[in-house]
């Protein structure tokens, strides 16, 4: 049976009119995407068939163009059309920390972190450089590969904090395993630098460890 038979408050363009794009499945989300299904599969049967193959939405938006296009009925111009996609979403929640007012949400600010670091295969510690009314000056990613104690330098974070003229630094880094969980290292690294800062008068607002579709804050766990 084609989309077009199936009742409107189940058709997935209909129902994202009717309740929001937060009541849809990922595979009707997908399917929106995808517009088209093959011979015999609806648009919703193909995106099914996708996030089982490869496990769940992360996997599948992170492919690369061979991976992607691996699937039948799919090629080069819906690759490039899911990378725009993916980059509209990143440049917007940038857009939304970069505006003229102070961070005013934590969970804006999670969403951009994980928009920015969950795709990546190895570790990546990276700083938002904030303003004396917490605005963000600047995203940069400093150190890559294993995080531990002896792979982030203070002192380099302390270079770039006075090359931005930073007033405040929330720092982040990504866990590839997916797990959110901060270890033993990770609230070391965050007293050595939080040391560091405090000799420049800069302030560690918090330390965010990022996973898949999860964030967790050392400064809410105490260590800040």
């Amino acid at each position: 049976m084609s989309i077009r038979d199936w009742p409107d408050d189940e058709r997935p363009r209909e129902k994202l009119l009717q309740r929001g794009a937060g009541a849809l499945s990922d595979a009707e989300l997908l399917a929106i995407f995808l517009r088209v299904g093959t011979p015999g599969r609806s648009a919703v049967d193909l995106a099914r068939d996708m996030l089982k193959q490869h496990g769940n939405l992360r996997t599948l938006l992170e492919l690369d163009q061979v991976g992607f296009c691996a699937t039948p009925g799919l090629g080069p111009a819906k690759f490039v059309q899911l990378q725009a996609v993916l980059e509209l979403a990143r440049r917007h929640l940038e857009e939304t920390l970069h505006r003229s007012d102070p961070i005013q949400s934590t969970a804006d600010t999670r969403r951009y972190l994980m928009a920015r670091m969950r795709h990546h295969q190895s570790e990546v510690f990276a700083c938002l450089f904030l303003d004396t009314k917490h605005r963000v000056i600047q995203y940069e990613e400093l150190f890559f590969g294993t995080i531990d104690s002896s792979a982030v330098h203070p002192r380099q974070v302390v270079k770039r904090a006075l090359h931005h003229n930073a007033a405040a630094i929330i720092v982040a880094h990504n866990h590839p395993s997916g797990v959110a969980e901060p270890s033993r290292a990770d609230e070391s690294i965050t007293l050595r630098l939080k040391e560091a800062l405090a000799l420049i008068d800069v302030r560690l607002l918090d330390h965010i460890v990022v996973g898949d579709g999860q964030t967790t804050s050392l400064a809410e766990r105490g260590v800040l």
